[in-house]
């Protein structure tokens, strides 16, 4: 089972991938947690970089391809071998945030993000992919509090970007779950996060096989 989470900055992925692992683990699930970029050790360098304020000026084709890099090694080194075990697998962004964020909200071709998608996976696709969806002013909000907090410094560079570029990106994302809604859950991010854990869990829940 592929389960990817997916939205914009500050949706809250992160704590909800948590909070369903542990939920998933306790009635013996095996699985592992993973995120795009940094799901390696190389990608965990590709990640410095396409985060990193510093680097405001990287052209948006070096982004798209970083982003591919870093889900070919993820796919090869983490991915397709958890799922050839038999292990769920969890992860926070995945081809569809290259579609959202590169296609939506930086103007890229299109057919090429697929034909770069449709490369690196070798036809590895989610089983469910649940989009936390919230409005961008409430997202960044909240990671600029989290990259305050957690004294992210530098590693802020889409929380950076301007507000129209995140309402692009939202859009992206609800585009594509309307396009595939057999594969999408939107969740109302907005929620508190135990009513976001529990919309999530009664989205996964009919997927687990109790021995």
């Amino acid at each position: 089972m592929f389960i990817t989470f997916e939205g914009i900055e500050g949706c809250g992925k992160t704590t909800q991938i948590k909070r369903l692992a542990w939920r998933l683990e306790e009635r013996g699930v095996k699985l592992i947690s993973t995120l795009e970029p940094g799901g390696t050790r190389i990608g965990q360098d590709i990640r410095k970089v396409l985060l990193d304020s510093k680097n405001s000026h990287l052209a948006p084709l070096a982004e798209l391809i970083l982003y591919a890099a870093d889900r070919a090694q993820h796919i090869e080194e983490v991915i397709k071998p958890a799922l050839d075990q038999g292990k769920w697998v969890l992860c926070d962004r995945f081809f569809d945030a290259t579609v959202a964020y590169q296609g939506s909200g930086r103007g890229l071709d299109m057919s090429l993000i697929k034909t770069l998608n449709d490369l690196v996976t070798k036809g590895i696709r989610p089983d469910l992919t649940l989009l936390l969806d919230c409005p961008p002013e409430t997202g960044i909000e909240r990671a600029v509090k989290r990259i305050n907090i957690n004294g992210e410094a530098g590693q802020d560079r889409f929380e950076r970007e301007k507000m129209e570029f995140h309402k692009r990106v939202r859009e992206g994302y609800l585009e594509i779950a309307r396009s595939e809604q057999r594969r999408f859950a939107i969740i109302d991010a907005t929620l508190s996060e135990d009513r976001v854990e529990e919309e999530i869990f009664r989205v996964v829940s009919p997927f687990i096989k109790y021995n």
